[in-house]
């Protein structure tokens, strides 16, 4: 337990919305771990999928006749900057980087989240259910992201996803280095940012062994074997070094922007220096060169579609890039946004994804690339136990589309949070409006 661990700052308040039992009948289902089931149900009761399969029947349940449509889980975006960028983009909401020193491993994203942002809603109509919020990329070590629940509310807590890991954010290449070294300091180069990186580790594993030291003492003292604390002092506390402490403990995934193969291998080869995991490399538009390497270390790949070309270090993308990195075995594949309106259609991204795979030969039917935006996301971010895939006991985050959800035709037409209805495309009554929103011109 590290200081200030007793008890957790700032813990989730979120309540899921009450409502009864719900039946959706006779659809498609995508149940996100490879399964198609033709004329299936989906049972949600008491916030949990209760079960799926055909002919299912529930007493007092809501029954949604899905004829003709497909369900999947909810979408989960890995990669959002919504409520610390969000809309509009004034000055005044700029709260993603801490761009005042390169390792500002102490700040947290969710302190700068603003629950009005109307990105929110959108996503929501875009089928996205829960996204992890991370600082920018400014900085060597940007600060802690977090997980949240794509719910109206009116403070970050009430979004927070209960019992979600706390992530933090990592950044190689170009831009550290060109916005510090433009300043005239250190990181100016790609060097200076691995040293960087293990400067910060090294004080980080002097302040975990102190603490490791104090708390054992305590321990001991507590069953009765020695008195006080064992003559142990107290550590202060230190939030830049408790977050890359917690890493080294595995209690913070590891969430690292990357562009280049080169880089990604040296990363990988620092966390086993530092002795911590990596969950995930963000952008990697050479992930592709590694995609063997990726899925021994069991890290995932949170990709664009498309993107690339757009500075240096990301001129070396295909638009084959995710298909490749999912095709080895035990693969983690996943399409990410970045990008406020890339997120309201992470399911056509996705099917970018199925059509240049399967021109190189590749088979990519829905059942498997629904993995990318629901099970292998949950993976990424920690709460695969809890969400992204549709089997009893998990949360009922649901989507009922009016199709394929791969088509460019797709449209999200109900999506369920914790089983509740909370976009509705053909009620305007649920269709979520911010407060920020209210009163605006909105042209039909």
């Amino acid at each position: 337990m590290l200081a200030g661990a007793a008890q957790t700052p700032y813990a989730s308040t979120y309540q899921p919305v009450a409502s009864g039992p719900v039946l959706i009948r006779n659809a498609t289902v995508l149940t996100g771990d490879g399964q198609r089931l033709e004329g299936a149900d989906v049972l949600m009761r008491d916030g949990r999928i209760a079960a799926v399969g055909p002919g299912l029947e529930a007493a007092g349940a809501t029954v949604v006749d899905a004829s003709g449509k497909w369900v999947t889980p909810g979408i989960i975006d890995v990669h959002s900057h919504l409520g610390v960028y969000p809309s509009p983009g004034a000055a005044a909401h700029s709260d993603g980087n801490e761009m005042t020193t390169p390792v500002t491993s102490q700040v947290w994203a969710e302190h700068a989240v603003w629950p009005q942002d109307p990105g929110f809603a959108t996503a929501l109509a875009g089928g996205v259910t829960s996204m992890m919020i991370l600082p920018g990329s400014g900085n060597l070590i940007g600060g802690r992201g977090v997980v949240l629940k794509n719910v109206a509310a009116t403070t970050m807590q009430q979004m927070k996803f209960p019992g979600a890991p706390h992530s933090v954010k990592m950044a190689c290449g170009e831009n550290p280095k060109r916005y510090y070294g433009g300043r005239g300091q250190s990181p100016m180069t790609r060097m200076g940012n691995m040293a960087g990186y293990r400067a910060a580790f090294i004080e980080a594993q002097k302040y975990r062994a102190a603490w490791d030291k104090y708390e054992a003492a305590s321990a001991e003292s507590g069953r009765g074997r020695g008195k006080g604390n064992g003559g142990a002092e107290k550590p202060a506390q230190d939030l830049r070094l408790e977050t890359l402490a917690g890493v080294m403990r595995g209690d913070i995934t590891v969430q690292i922007h990357c562009y280049r193969a080169d880089e990604m291998a040296l990363m990988m080869d620092l966390a086993k220096e530092f002795d911590f995991k990596i969950a995930a490399f963000h952008h990697g538009v050479e992930a592709y060169k590694l995609a063997d390497e990726l899925a021994a270390e069991g890290i995932c790949g949170a990709l664009w579609a498309d993107w690339w070309g757009f500075k240096m270090e990301a001129y070396d993308g295909i638009q084959e890039n995710i298909a490749l990195v999912d095709r080895p075995k035990n693969s983690c594949a996943v399409v990410h946004s970045d990008s406020a309106e890339g997120i309201q259609r992470l399911n056509q991204e996705a099917a970018k994804v199925m059509v240049r795979g399967e021109r190189v030969g590749l088979k990519l039917p829905p059942e498997h690339a629904i993995r990318w935006i629901t099970t292998n996301a949950a993976r990424a971010i920690g709460v695969a136990d809890q969400t992204g895939l549709l089997a009893e006991g998990k949360m009922a985050d649901v989507v009922v589309w009016n199709g394929n959800p791969f088509s460019v035709y797709a449209k999200a037409e109900r999506v369920y949070v914790d089983g509740a209805l909370l976009y509705d495309r053909a009620d305007p009554s649920r269709q979520p409006v911010t407060d920020f929103m209210l009163g605006q011109e909105v042209s039909p």
